[in-house]
């Protein structure tokens, strides 16, 4: 995997580069500002572009804002943004509109090597990422939402998916079978009124039932795992409650 790294602190663009290239991530170059960043994206085109969420001029939201324009300029480079706030509003921008190969994680939580490399492994795949400390902040709210339908066990399930784990890596976290995991996922898309369809990454658009108070919408398609942009269908009022 290739990766560009933009921090305006030189002392973490180090400490990151070091820790990728200790996990066999091709650090292919760094960037202090993000007119620097999107200038090294287009010339490097990497799988992953790693961004610190404040950087100059103005070192509030440069980091989303340049997320969001090389994720429209180059569909196939994902982004990883990184923060030290705690912020779901930050979230909910930096994945208001085509939210697929995006992610956002506090800073200490990559500090833990494994979390890195799985957070960089699923945006490069066109997954979302979102921070577990965000997802739980979020579990506790939205009662006029449709998450209100959910079970207790079917919101474990959508946190995981928010986290960005697998079915398995779900099952394993809960101590069931990866079919019941699969069964509850059927059940929250079902709830969300997801329907299936082959060009729609139905996990994408639970993330934003998560994010947003309303139901899940997405703006100029959304994307299919492992591909790009796609087309997003969503069913009619749920007519089932349980």
């Amino acid at each position: 995997m290739r990766v560009v790294i933009a921090d305006d602190v030189l002392i973490v663009r180090v400490g990151l580069a070091q820790m990728l290239a200790n996990l066999g991530v091709d650090v292919v170059g760094e960037a202090g500002d993000p007119a620097a960043l999107l200038q090294l994206v287009a010339t490097q085109l990497p799988d992953v572009a790693i961004v610190d969420i404040r950087m100059p001029p103005t070192h509030k939201d440069e980091g989303i804002v340049a997320a969001q324009r090389i994720r429209k300029e180059h569909p196939d480079v994902a982004a990883l943004v990184l923060s030290e706030y705690l912020q779901p509003a930050y979230a909910d921008r930096l994945l208001a509109d085509k939210p697929s190969g995006l992610g956002y994680l506090l800073k200490e939580r990559v500090a833990d090597p494994g979390v890195l490399s799985d957070a960089l492994t699923r945006v490069a795949a066109g997954e979302c990422v979102v921070d577990p400390g965000i997802v739980e902040r979020l579990m506790r709210k939205r009662a006029d939402s449709p998450l209100a339908g959910l079970t207790p066990r079917e919101r474990d399930v959508l946190a995981g998916i928010a986290q960005g784990r697998s079915n398995a890596g779900i099952a394993a976290e809960l101590g069931v079978r990866e079919r019941t995991v699969e069964a509850l996922c059927a059940q929250v898309f079902r709830k969300l009124d997801l329907e299936p369809d082959p060009n729609v990454n139905r996990r994408v658009l639970a993330v934003l039932a998560l994010l947003r108070p309303g139901r899940p919408k997405v703006t100029g398609g959304s994307t299919v795992p492992g591909g790009r942009s796609g087309s997003y269908r969503r069913k009619g009022p749920a007519t089932h409650q349980e």
